[in-house]
């Protein structure tokens, strides 16, 4: 996978391959990454980026020129935007199969919207809230992203990870058994396989069920459950509901 991200704020990205998975995943050939200054495309003797909006209203808006000149040539463009589709773990999932992608990172009001209809491919919001600028859902979207590339993590990894089959993760517990008055859950500890499997199902439906309903919904609607889970779906909500 080829990143290339336009910013006006470069150095925002000089650590996001410095550590852990993305890091390994880096050096192994994964994925690699260009970062480029928008200002460098400017043709103002200032390097000037942005100006008023026509008709009035507030803050500057991304002049056109340079990143239409940043943009030029380059494949499956990404505006990060408030106003964008809501990222989920099923657009991840389509966008890590591409090969490439550029991420635009907008600054002040945004950008000049000929410079979208012109370029951008989807525009893509991490949350319904508003942040200084687009570099840091950039980053959200890219370790979402390399996460999911073949190698970097196992798939058995990934199977049990939570929005994957429309459920939160279960609970996780791990050494001491004890921990100042609060032990782990006896069935963890029993080593029968398909209880514990059972328990986690409950666990993560419960979870779902209380934090994220709309996920389950969507899981029915796109019949993504098997069976059992359907039929637990159905036992948890009445008792919940009792």
């Amino acid at each position: 996978m080829k990143f290339t991200v336009l910013s006006l704020f470069p150095e925002f990205f000089e650590s996001l391959d410095h550590f852990g998975i993305i890091r390994r995943a880096k050096d192994e050939g994964r994925f690699s990454l260009e970062v480029l200054n928008i200002r460098d495309f400017s043709t103002d003797k200032h390097r000037r980026v942005d100006d008023y909006p026509y008709a009035g209203g507030s803050g500057m808006v991304m002049t056109p020129q340079p990143l239409d000149a940043a943009l030029a040539g380059k494949a499956h463009v990404i505006y990060l935007s408030p106003r964008g589709e809501k990222l989920t773990q099923a657009i991840v999932q389509q966008l890590s199969q591409w090969d490439e992608m550029t991420l635009l990172c907008g600054h002040y009001e945004g950008i000049d919207q000929r410079i979208i209809d012109r370029h951008v491919e989807r525009e893509i919001s991490i949350g319904d809230y508003v942040l200084s600028g687009g570099e840091i859902p950039a980053m959200v979207l890219m370790d979402a992203i390399i996460r999911l590339l073949p190698g970097v993590i196992t798939e058995q990894s990934l199977t049990h990870e939570s929005h994957n089959a429309f459920l939160l993760e279960y609970d996780h517990y791990t050494r001491p058994e004890d921990y100042d008055g609060q032990t782990v859950p006896e069935i963890l500890l029993s080593g029968n396989h398909a209880l514990i499997e059972d328990y986690r199902l409950d666990q993560a439906i419960r979870l779902t069920l209380k934090r994220r309903p709309d996920l389950i919904e969507e899981g029915i609607q796109q019949d993504a459950f098997n069976q059992q889970q359907l039929k637990r779906i159905y036992q948890l909500r009445e008792e919940d509901n009792s």
